[in-house]
Formats: C-alpha cells, sequence, structure tokens
C-alpha cells in the first residue's frame, strides 16, 4: 500500500518532461472546450503566463491546427500582467499570448482578457473591481492554469498576500524580480509593479491546474504540497480547493517524498542508486560517516527493509561506501597505465577524442572547467562544440565599450577608420534610444556574437587548444534576437550529426543543467540527443565506441546518489579554473540574464563544487577542495 497520499495534500501528476506533461493538460481543456461547446456554452479559462506554460499553449495549437480544435466559444481571463509596461514590449504579457497562443488559433478576439500595464494608477480600483465583474459576468472560471513562483506566488499573489485578495496592483518582491531578470536587459528594468488576480479570485475557479518544470521549482514544490497551509507560501493554499491538480516533470518533482524518500512511502525497487540515496541520505541527515551507521540507524530512518534484504548495517555501509569511493577518479578520461575494473571510464582507448557540448559559449568551462583542463594535460584530444552564439547575454553597455575600443585602436594605428566610426555611430544612436521592445539590429548581434566568439576562442586557449579544436555550431534555432526562439529544426540536427561524424569521439560532455531559465540547455540537449539517435539507428561508426556524460554547475548541481564519476580539485587548481571564467569578461561584473541567484557565475560554480566535496567528506569520503559530477547517459 502507498503512503503517498499521507504526504501529498494536492494530487500531483508526475511526467518524464514538460513536453509529456503538456500534452496531457492539453487533451484535458480540449476536452472541456468540445464538452461546453456540445452544451452550447462558454467554456472560461484562466492562463498563465512564465516559462511554465509555454509547452501547453504550442500543444493547444497544434490540436487546433491538426484536429480541428475550436476556441470560438473560449473565454480568457489572464492572472496578471507587469506594471508599468505597454503592451507591445518584449516582455509584455499581451504579446506572450498573443505570440504564443492567440495569433494561432480561432478565438474571438472580444473574449481575450488580459489586465493593462498602462492604466492610470488613480485608476486601479475601479479598473480590477471591473476585472471582476467581467468573470463573474462570464460565469466564472471553468479551469484556472497556474505556474509556481520560486517563492510560492501564484499569479502574481507574493507571500504575505491574503487568502482574500481580488484582482489589485501588487509590489513585485525582489526574488521574483531576480527570477524574471532574465527576460530584461538587467535587474533595473524588471518592473516593481504588477496588476494580478488576486488568490481569492484564484480559488474560485471550478478547477485548477499548476505546472512545474525543473528542478529550481522542487523545494517550494514540496513546501507547497506537503508542507502547511500559510500565506508565506501562497501556492500551499491550494490544498484547500476542492479540484486542483499539481502536473509535474520528473525535475520540479524531485523534493516530494515519493521521490526523495519512496522508502517512506510503500514499497520500492531497491536499485543500486535507491539504496546510495538512502544511505546516504539517513548519514547525512544524522551527522555520521556511512561507515558509522548502524542498525538501529537504519530502524530509526525507516529503513529496516534493506537490513532484511541485505543484512546488517555493517554489509550495507561498506556496499554504498566503496560504491561511492569508486565515483572519484582524477583520471576522466580513463587510467591506462592501471587495471582498475569499477573506474568510471574505460581504460582503452588510450587517448580519447572528446567533445565538449557547450550550450553558450562558457557553461564548457564554468561548469567543467577542472575536467576540461585535466582531459587536455592527461594527452586526450578535446574539442569543444559551441551551441550558440550567446549574444543575447551581451550588455548594451559592453559592446559600446569594444566599439569605442576598436575606433581608438583603428585612429592609432592609421587604419581606415571611416566604416568603424560609422558602425560606432550607428550603434550608438540605436542602443542610446532603444526601447524594451526593440531587438537589436543585425549589426549589433554580430558584434555581440563576435565578442562571445572571442572569449571562447581565449579560453580554449588557456587550457591549451589550437584553433582546430574550436567549433562555433552557432545554431539556427538560437538567432532570433531575441530570448524567445525558433523551434529546433533539421539544420540544428544536422550541424551535430556533421560534427559527431567528423570527431568520431569516445567521450561527449553535454549540459545536463535544465535549470537554466531561458530553456537554452534543454533545448541543445534534446537537439544533441535526436542527432545521437539518429547516427544510432543507422549504426554509424562515428559513435560506436562512445560514452555520454552529462555535466552540471551553471545553474545546479547533481545530487551526489546520482552521480557516476567526479573529479576531484585541489585549491590551485579551483584557482585555475576561475582564471579561465574570468576571460569571460562580457559575463563578469553584472551577468544579463542573472535567473534567481545574485552571485556571479563563477561563485556559483566554485560553491557548488566546493559544497560537492564537502558532502563526500560529511560521508567519511577522502576531502578536496572542490569537486566536478557527472552522471553518465545511455542514448
Amino acid at each position: 500500500m502507498s503512503l503517498v497520499d499521507s504526504f501529498e495534500k494536492i494530487p500531483v501528476h508526475i511526467y518524464e518532461d514538460d513536453k509529456k506533461a503538456s500534452v496531457a493538460v492539453a487533451r484535458q481543456i480540449a476536452d472541456l472546450i468540445r464538452q461546453k461547446e456540445e452544451q452550447q456554452q462558454s467554456c472560461v479559462l484562466g492562463l498563465a503566463t512564465g516559462s511554465s506554460p509555454k509547452s501547453l499553449y504550442s500543444e493547444l495549437v497544434k490540436l487546433h491546427k491538426e484536429e480541428g480544435l475550436s476556441f470560438r466559444n473560449v473565454i480568457t481571463f489572464n492572472l496578471d500582467e507587469y506594471y508599468p509596461l505597454e503592451p507591445d514590449a518584449l516582455q509584455s504579457y499581451h504579446r506572450f499570448m498573443k505570440v504564443h497562443l492567440f495569433d494561432h488559433i480561432d478565438i474571438d478576439p472580444s473574449n481575450v482578457h488580459i489586465p493593462d500595464g498602462m492604466i492610470e494608477k488613480g485608476d486601479i480600483r475601479e479598473y480590477a473591481a471591473d476585472y471582476e465583474r467581467k468573470i463573474e459576468e462570464a460565469g466564472g472560471i471553468d479551469l484556472q492554469v497556474l505556474g509556481i513562483g520560486l517563492n510560492g506566488h501564484i499569479g502574481f499573489n507574493e507571500p504575505g498576500s491574503s487568502r482574500y485578495s481580488i484582482t489589485r496592483m501588487v509590489a513585485l518582491d525582489n526574488t521574483t524580480r531576480l527570477a524574471n531578470v532574465y527576460e530584461f536587459p538587467n535587474i533595473s528594468k524588471v518592473p516593481r509593479l504588477a496588476v494580478t488576480m488576486g488568490i481569492r479570485t484564484i480559488m474560485q475557479a471550478r478547477k485548477i491546474i499548476l505546472m512545474a518544470w525543473g528542478n529550481y521549482k522542487a523545494v517550494i514544490i514540496q513546501k507547497s504540497v506537503e508542507g502547511f497551509v500559510t500565506e508565506q507560501v501562497p501556492a500551499s493554499i491550494l490544498q484547500e480547493h476542492a479540484d486542483c491538480t499539481f502536473v509535474l516533470d520528473e525535475g520540479a518533482a524531485q523534493e516530494l517524498t515519493r521521490v526523495k524518500s519512496p522508502w517512506l512511502t510503500g514499497d520500492i525497487e531497491w536499485t543500486e542508486k535507491a539504496i546510495r540515496n538512502a544511505v546516504c541520505n539517513l548519514a547525512l541527515s544524522i551527522g555520521k560517516p556511512v561507515l558509522m551507521l548502524t542498525n538501529d540507524d537504519y530502524n530509526n530512518f525507516g529503513l529496516s527493509d534493506l537490513l532484511v534484504m541485505y543484512g546488517n548495517s555493517y554489509d550495507i555501509n561498506i556496499r554504498v561506501f566503496n560504491g561511492m569511493r569508486d565515483t572519484i577518479t582524477g583520471w576522466p578520461g580513463g587510467k591506462h597505465m592501471e587495471e582498475l575494473p569499477r573506474h568510471p571510464e574505460r581504460r582503452y582507448p588510450e587517448k580519447k577524442r572528446v567533445i565538449i557540448f557547450s550550450p553558450h559559449p562558457d557553461d564548457d568551462i564554468i561548469s567543467m572547467g577542472g575536467t576540461f583542463l585535466r582531459l587536455h594535460e592527461q594527452g586526450h584530444e578535446v574539442h569543444v562544440g559551441y551551441q550558440t552564439s550567446g549574444n543575447i547575454a551581451v550588455s548594451d553597455e559592453f559592446v559600446m565599450r569594444q566599439l569605442d575600443f576598436a575606433v581608438e585602436f583603428d585612429s592609432t594605428f592609421g587604419i581606415d577608420k571611416s566604416r568603424a566610426n560609422r558602425i560606432w555611430n550607428d550603434a550608438k544612436t540605436f542602443l542610446k534610444t532603444k526601447r524594451s521592445h526593440q531587438k537589436d539590429t543585425d549589426e549589433i548581434r554580430s558584434i555581440k556574437g563576435m565578442i562571445r566568439r572571442t572569449e571562447a576562442r581565449a579560453t580554449c586557449r588557456y587550457v591549451g587548444l589550437t584553433d582546430e579544436q574550436i567549433h562555433f555550431m552557432n545554431l539556427p534555432f538560437y538567432e532570433t534576437g531575441l530570448i524567445e526562439k525558433f523551434p529546433p529544426g533539421e539544420e540544428d540536427v544536422r550541424i551535430h550529426m556533421d560534427l559527431i561524424r567528423e570527431i568520431r569521439p569516445h567521450q561527449i560532455f553535454a549540459a545536463g543543467d535544465f535549470a537554466d531559465p531561458h530553456g537554452t540547455h534543454k533545448v541543445c540537449f534534446d537537439i544533441m540527443m535526436e542527432a545521437l539517435k539518429r547516427l544510432k539507428d543507422m549504426n554509424d561508426p562515428s559513435i560506436s565506441n562512445c560514452w555520454l556524460w552529462l555535466y552540471r554547475g551553471a545553474w545546479a548541481e547533481w545530487n551526489l546518489w546520482d552521480v557516476d564519476m567526479a573529479i576531484p580539485m585541489s585549491p590551485s587548481q579551483v584557482v585555475q579554473k576561475r582564471h579561465g571564467i574570468f576571460i569571460h569578461q562580457s559575463q563578469k561584473d553584472g551577468v544579463v540574464f542573472q535567473g534567481s541567484d545574485d552571485r556571479e557565475f563563477w561563485e556559483r560554480a566554485e560553491a557548488r563544487n566546493a559544497s560537492t566535496a564537502d558532502i563526500y567528506d560529511q560521508l567519511g569520503l577522502p576531502k578536496y577542495a572542490a569537486m566536478e559530477a557527472f552522471v553518465k547517459w545511455n542514448y
């Protein structure tokens, strides 16, 4: 018997990824629309914006185009809008809804309601009351779609919002502004106010579906689903709704008890990693090294099943300790001079060809810089494939600084400066008058891409690579000049296949860090996996002897019990990696797309690497200054 319901106070459905989850939710919405149509009634939907519902809207558009799902009987009310913000601004939720849904379906524009981000402040109270009246006149919301903020906000109802609140203007919490800064040039441009439906308004919907993707949402999901109801975590109030469901991907569900400690919720399949998870959590929770755990510790932590199945604590401790110990190696490409049966990597071939796929032009050095350096130092042929240009992450100020240098350089050395001056003047004029809804000119985007390439090239040379080992892939899906990207296409896959065929790697290292708020890491991963799948289906010899390793570090880190290979670093190697990251000057001293973490990327990476090493130490394993962790991935 499962005890999940004793922990989860809201029904939760977990899917492999956001795509599968969105398909399921889209089907529910489509069924409701058709049911209402048969009853000759309007279907009133409450809609959300942000990263979570993008894939849902894509699926609804697909159902409209491929299965004839009509939205003529649909009335929509959006949750919120930034204030003040013009409707055509790139970050506007008016524009978001048009781009992702309304421009692609047959909804009557008069049935679309989105809070006005430009209403006069003095008119807000009356405007908000009218918004509530319109919802009531439509018959109330049949189904409300929600996302969730890192602090638990629903809509823009921040922690502390009353459960009785209605549509109103609110001040945005700084954590919310930081979480959404990826949509804006910098934190100062993120609005401090918003207009939002209230919690009472949301709770009056007949059905609610909250969607969340990615491991960076996992902690707040656990608090909302398993914690106490409190206005300090607004989403927890949904526990009191009669028909609310949370729809999650595996990342967002990872802190739920059924995922993190499944032995507490009923039957469990005791795989090697499940045993490691349980024993490591036990050791860390009571502050003991693994080898010091006793039978009483296992019994008190709900792990008596392990004692029954595998003997006493001593035998289990040794098993887990040895498994963790065997993940540690200073030889990421394999230790060819010594036979080690349980080494994470193969002994042969002695010198391996390696591709490091880097979604942005700095993920390689940030996430696996120590391993990158070691692979080269140990004689492996290392190639880096920079998957995107990363051009939108260069600030306008940094561009002006580089252009100023270029003009000075031309003037000092007597080079024809007429073209440089024209570019400088055009760029200066554009950037001075640039508005929030404008994207960069092709010329400025080209300059920003050039800046990222020169920094990446300098980093590779710092490691010791030649220019022939540096590959700028410039995947087309990325090149919109906006945060919103094109759907990945055949050309993106072909570029990966061509590079893999050219290098014929024995190892591929790729980003498995899907907490990236822009989604670029996940898109790049999916494209690479499609390329590998096609090559495998074709029995292509280029991957006949290739292992795939996934790294993290820029946005999150692996759970220790999932790690298959851990590369230790000495204090001097930590500094060496830091200096490699510093080469990316355009990303230092104020990151354009910061995310919810206000530290610079070198600080994040060092903290995560040090934390990984510290956890190994707490478990009773050797103490290092830092460690980079990798998971072996099947394809």
